[in-house]
């Protein structure tokens, strides 16, 4: 667990350590900074639908936490208020997605994340999250 400068927890390694639905895909964290994020997820066979494609659900999980983590990096709670994604191109069984989230502004207790999910040199979806900063510690 990496300790901030403060010897405080690292706030997105907390928070990723709580999140048993991120853990439970698979997911993995490559890096993070205040404002940004990287995470990795394999798509596995329970993963694909009827279609034989990824279900665009696990494709926005994926860009989700990457932009939990992005947005939560500053310390406080940090929740979704929205979010929306845009699908550019189908994931497979097997295939390895990276979502890299960034930030683009943070005004008071909101915040605007871009997340780009891809597929190696492929964008395989375009995500936007609105966050809201809690008041208080823990989200209930």
């Amino acid at each position: 667990m990496t300790k901030t400068p403060e010897g405080e927890r690292d706030p997105v390694e907390a928070m990723l350590a709580a999140d048993a639905a991120s853990r439970s895909l698979g997911m993995e964290l490559l890096d993070h900074g205040p404002g940004h994020a990287r995470l990795r997820m394999k798509i596995g066979p329970d993963m694909v639908n009827g279609h034989g494609v990824a279900h665009g659900g696990y494709v926005f999980t994926l860009a989700d936490s990457a932009f939990a983590c992005a947005c939560n990096s500053h310390g406080p709670v940090t929740l979704a208020a929205t979010a929306e994604i845009d699908f550019l191109a189908p994931a497979h069984e097997g295939d390895l997605l990276t979502a890299t989230a960034v930030e683009r502004t943070r005004w008071g207790r909101n915040g605007i994340y871009d997340v780009r999910v891809t597929r190696g040199d492929q964008v395989i979806a375009e995500f936007r999250g609105r966050s809201r900063t809690l008041r208080g510690e823990a989200a209930k």
